[in-house]
């Protein structure tokens, strides 16, 4: 075989690059990519010091979870507790209680908020009219740019007992008021509810992005077997964005142990206290305001492992069913 030969250069290729140690071959790749597109590292580097700077370097703070840390003697003058944190928060009747009541509201918006978006999507993408599409979606857009003290104040204005314009019209209707925010038996619907209105129309952005990415061939080909509208959606559309929504799903189980504090601390009220308190509230009640700093620390590292966990696992059980996952 000649030297010429493209096949010959192509296994010669082949062999160095087999004989090439990985620790030594993954730099050079990387500066043969930093010389040859510089302005895109240059366009990405904002992003990743934002990273480097607020998600990674404060990670190291994680090791007074496996101390009893004082702000005066710092990381390197408190004392070593090992795992004594982890075991009095397991042990303290609390922990099945935020268990409950973190899952409970997760499991909510796993059943009702997830697939809203999913839905709309699909609504708005049967819009033939551009401008009317374009209404309706700044419209849905728009509670999300609204800060979860304004949605609370809507809230309280809507189905407060007193004030509350709901409860006026039931009253003018000569019905009884009812107590909305008080109720233990509604706050978790009340809370989904809430992220629902707040945050679908927002999720479909990458939904309908996905969406557009599908060959408007495909639908000719479906139309032509005489397949309608909703057999389009179902055969068509909803295959081709199937493994975006698996991403999605597996980024939101790693969030499960997250309610977000903010919209939980604005709706919190004694008389539901029982079913609101939740991990992020407790956090900040133990850690904040009675500054047990490794306790609440713990508290965090055991729901960042436990969002890991089932990350993996769902991103395992995506590559068993035939989809991409995220890694």
């Amino acid at each position: 075989m000649e030297r010429s030969d493209p096949a010959y250069r192509n296994e010669w290729s082949n062999d160095v690059k087999s004989k090439t140690p990985p620790h030594r071959s993954y730099p050079r790749r990387l500066m043969r990519d930093l010389c040859r597109d510089p302005y895109l590292y240059l366009l990405a580097l904002p992003g990743i010091l934002f990273f480097l700077v607020f998600k990674y370097v404060p990670m190291w703070g994680v090791v007074i979870a496996f101390q009893d840390y004082s702000p005066f003697a710092g990381i390197s003058g408190s004392p070593w507790v090992g795992l004594e944190h982890f075991r009095t928060f397991f042990e303290t009747p609390d922990f099945w209680l935020l268990f409950r009541n973190t899952m409970a509201i997760n499991v909510l918006n796993l059943v009702f908020f997830f697939p809203m978006p999913i839905v709309i999507a699909l609504m708005l993408n049967e819009l033939h009219s551009a401008l009317y599409k374009r209404f309706v979606q700044s419209v849905l857009y728009l509670p999300h740019f609204l800060s979860w003290v304004i949605i609370a104040g809507l809230t309280f204005m809507l189905l407060g007992k007193g004030e509350g314009l709901v409860n006026h019209l039931l009253e003018a209707a000569g019905r009884e008021r009812i107590d909305f925010l008080t109720n233990p038996d509604t706050f978790w619907l009340l809370v989904t509810l809430q992220s629902m209105w707040k945050e679908a129309g927002w999720g479909t952005i990458v939904f309908l992005a996905a969406i557009a990415g599908v060959d408007p061939q495909v639908y000719e080909a479906a139309r032509m077997d005489g397949a309608g509208r909703l057999r389009q959606m179902w055969h068509v559309t909803l295959p081709a964005i199937r493994n975006v929504i698996c991403i999605l799903l597996i980024l939101r189980l790693g969030d499960i142990m997250d309610v977000g504090f903010e919209q939980i601390f604005l709706m919190y009220n004694g008389a539901v206290s029982e079913v609101a308190e939740v991990f992020d509230t407790y956090v900040y009640r133990i850690g904040i305001q009675r500054g047990e700093f490794s306790y609440s620390t713990a508290i965090g590292l055991f729901k960042s492992v436990v969002g890991l966990i089932l990350v993996l696992l769902a991103n395992k059980l995506a590559k068993k069913l035939g989809q991409d996952g995220i890694f």
